[in-house]
């Protein structure tokens, strides 16, 4: 069996510098109490997809074009969470532009650089979670709801197309991993009449891997160093070191405690902050 840690993979000199550059300008900003983040969005997101209409009069434009300006500016969009009757819009608000400029991001040229994206969500996260630990790693095409109910601990992985339904609250315990395709919800409707909505915490203990297309249901606990296994429905809450496959999902295998004590020390990460 292969050991295969992540290695190291440089870009270029010239290209490392100019994203250095534009991340400790973003840091800057997000971290000045007097920075409008709903125009920071508007100015980085103009740049990116219109880079040659910044400065000409929106007037002299196509209408397309005018209307496809317009979404660079988040206070021009509404969002699904924005419906949501228990939507706290004093904490939702800083965060809106924030989760725009995120989504945008990702469907631009640069959403697929794996280096330059991991360290900008990264520096989005701590402004727009409840709580962001070490080591943050979010791959492309992550979707939030609140963001303030989202609770992330240290080493925490999520990988393409996952989403987070942080409606009801989620909490992400150190070293867990979310896989491609996955659904983390905190919210479910009754039956009866869809308008009468449950929002119990969803909690994902540490150490936990939830694997490609999972779906975990809302108010589940996945316990530490457990496993929720590829295309599995998990409906109720897990115990420590066992895998969880099926749909529903089933406890079948419990992780050999002798490969557990003698798991290798962790490895470095190419990708850690500093």
């Amino acid at each position: 069996m292969s050991f295969l840690p992540l290695r190291p993979v440089p870009v270029a000199d010239a290209a490392a510098s100019v994203y250095d550059e534009w991340l400790d300008w973003l840091r800057a900003a997000l971290e000045d109490p007097d920075c409008d983040r709903n125009e920071l969005c508007r100015t980085i997101l103009t740049d990116l997809y219109f880079p040659g209409l910044a400065r000409v009069d929106p007037a002299e434009l196509p209408i397309s074009t005018r209307v496809a300006i317009t979404q660079m500016d988040p206070r021009n969009v509404t969002l699904e969470p924005e419906y949501y009757q228990e939507i706290d819009l004093e904490r939702y608000a800083p965060r809106k532009p924030l989760l725009w400029l995120w989504e945008m991001f990702d469907r631009s040229a640069l959403g697929e650089n794996v280096e330059l994206g991991i360290h900008f969500r990264r520096i989005l996260a701590k402004h727009v979670f409840a709580r962001c630990g070490k080591n943050f790693k979010a791959f492309t095409h992550v979707r939030v709801s609140y963001g303030y109910n989202l609770e992330i601990g240290d080493g925490v992985v999520i990988h393409r197309h996952v989403l987070l339904d942080d409606r009801g609250g989620i909490e992400i315990g150190d070293g867990s991993s979310v896989s491609d395709f996955a659904n983390i919800y905190s919210h479910s409707h009754n039956i009866v009449d869809g308008r009468i909505v449950y929002l119990p915490k969803t909690v994902i203990g540490k150490g936990v891997r939830i694997t490609y297309h999972a779906t975990i249901l809302a108010g589940t606990h996945v316990a530490d160093d457990s496993m929720v296994g590829a295309g599995s429905l998990l409906t109720r809450s897990t115990e420590p070191h066992w895998v969880y496959v099926g749909v529903p999902a089933r406890k079948v295998k419990e992780k050999p405690a002798g490969e557990r004590a003698n798991k290798a020390p962790p490895t470095g990460d190419p990708m850690a902050e500093d």
